[in-house]
């Protein structure tokens, strides 16, 4: 079962660049039952880790070995998944013999995809003409396997999904929320694009503050009625912040306790990405069952800190373990943020970086009266300030999340530089 059962599952092998490119456009998998017989360690090896992909995290998959002969004999007696995966070292002619008896036992509605070992254009014409879902020449890899499922059961027609970014500051105080919220405005006010953010700090959330609004309602009326949670009523639920920008405002107030299941905010999260190709999650500074799951779900994580010795901690925590939970994805993003306050004893952005394995994307300086200013007015600080650095540097930031720019790492002068200046001299 895939269904987020992490916390006993052995460590997986992490994706390779590669892996993790040909994955990053696939969508989320319905709630699907898969079955897989597989005749080596090659094949079911790949298999075993697309169901630990968190886009397999709706689907129940079991795995096991010994090929289609095995599957004839578990299908006497059991019923048939959405989708059967089958192994086979059998020549092209054993295998569509093989197939046919499989299809004695198997409900007409389940697909079958079958893993072969025969590069054979006459054997993938018939068996696609015998109705088999897809064939795949092994070697397979995770990513071919995840490609194939998703084929089968995600609707190409669909309207795309929203990106979804998930802030989470490794100390509280350390400024996630503000850069949540201003990289949201950012996105929407420099690409003309539609941005939702999500406040999920629900006793204390300050995006309703931050954004100078006192919406009526919020994400507290979507995550205590599950059952109504759609487009429209989310749609109802949304606080309009800017031209291209809404709100799921929290409501900040402490009526009543906010502890949730784990998956308490997946189903919004899931329809608030139909709803705007960028959604920004606020996640505040905890570590909860529901918290653990947004922040594997999200399609990228960053984690704000400020450069002393307690937030490197956290954060290596963080890194870690989000490495751990999210084997198929990039690494979480690293911002540090208020850098160079007077008479404090810093971690330098190297040192801090450097035990993490990570490159910062940003390093925001500390600037009291430019923040301050923003936040007592209700503004985004390009609304303070468009002409600011650290505008320009979230603005950077921007780029980086949406697709549009890379990180640079930034050298230290050096020979290099001294040879460029004496030639621009020249």
């Amino acid at each position: 079962m895939s269904n987020l059962a992490y916390d006993d599952a052995p460590a997986v092998e992490p994706a390779s660049e590669s892996e993790i490119a040909a994955m990053a456009e696939l969508r989320p998998v319905p709630r699907i039952s898969i079955q897989a017989f597989c005749e080596t360690e090659g094949v079911a090896g790949p298999i075993e880790r697309a169901g630990s992909d968190r886009r397999m995290a709706k689907t129940h998959l079991k795995v096991h070995m010994g090929g289609i002969a095995t599957a004839i004999d578990f299908y006497h007696s059991a019923q048939t998944p959405n989708l059967i995966i089958v192994e086979s070292r059998d020549d092209p002619r054993q295998l569509i013999a093989r197939l046919g008896e499989l299809a004695e036992v198997c409900d007409p509605s389940s697909k079958v995809v079958v893993v072969g070992h025969y590069n054979d254009v006459w054997l993938y014409r018939e068996l696609i003409r015998f109705g088999i879902s897809e064939y795949v020449v092994a070697p397979v890899s995770m990513a071919d396997i995840l490609s194939v499922i998703s084929s089968i059961f995600v609707d190409p027609a669909a309207e795309p999904l929203g990106r979804s970014v998930a802030f989470i500051g490794a100390k509280g105080g350390v400024g996630s929320s503000t850069l949540a919220h201003n990289v949201a405005w950012t996105v929407s006010s420099l690409f003309s694009s539609e941005v939702v953010v999500a406040d999920l700090d629900l006793a204390f959330g300050t995006a309703n503050i931050n954004f100078d609004q006192d919406p009526a309602q919020g994400i507290a009326e979507a995550v205590f009625s599950p059952e109504r949670i759609d487009e429209v009523y989310l749609d109802r639920l949304l606080a309009q912040c800017a031209e291209r920008l809404s709100l799921l405002a929290a409501p900040s107030m402490l009526d009543r306790t906010y502890d949730f299941e784990a998956d308490a905010f997946l189903q919004i999260i899931d329809v608030a990405q139909r709803t705007a190709p960028f959604l920004v999650l606020d996640v505040p500074h905890v570590w909860s069952g529901w918290a653990k799951s947004v922040l594997m779900q999200a399609d990228d994580v960053v984690i704000t800190a400020t450069p002393e010795l307690a937030n490197l901690r956290n954060a290596k925590n963080l890194v870690d373990t989000l490495k751990k939970l999210r084997p198929n994805d990039g690494p979480p993003r690293l911002v540090i943020n208020q850098a160079g306050i007077p008479r404090r004893p810093e971690i330098s952005p190297e040192d801090f970086a450097e035990p993490l394995g990570l490159e910062p994307m940003a390093v925001i300086p500390f600037d009291p009266a430019l923040f301050g200013n923003a936040a007592n007015n209700g503004r985004m600080l390009g609304e303070t300030d468009a002409n600011h650095a650290v505008v320009r540097t979230i603005g950077d930031i921007a780029h980086v999340l949406t697709g549009r720019a890379e990180i640079k790492s930034k050298k230290r002068p050096g020979l290099s530089d001294l040879i460029a200046r004496l030639k621009l001299r020249k």
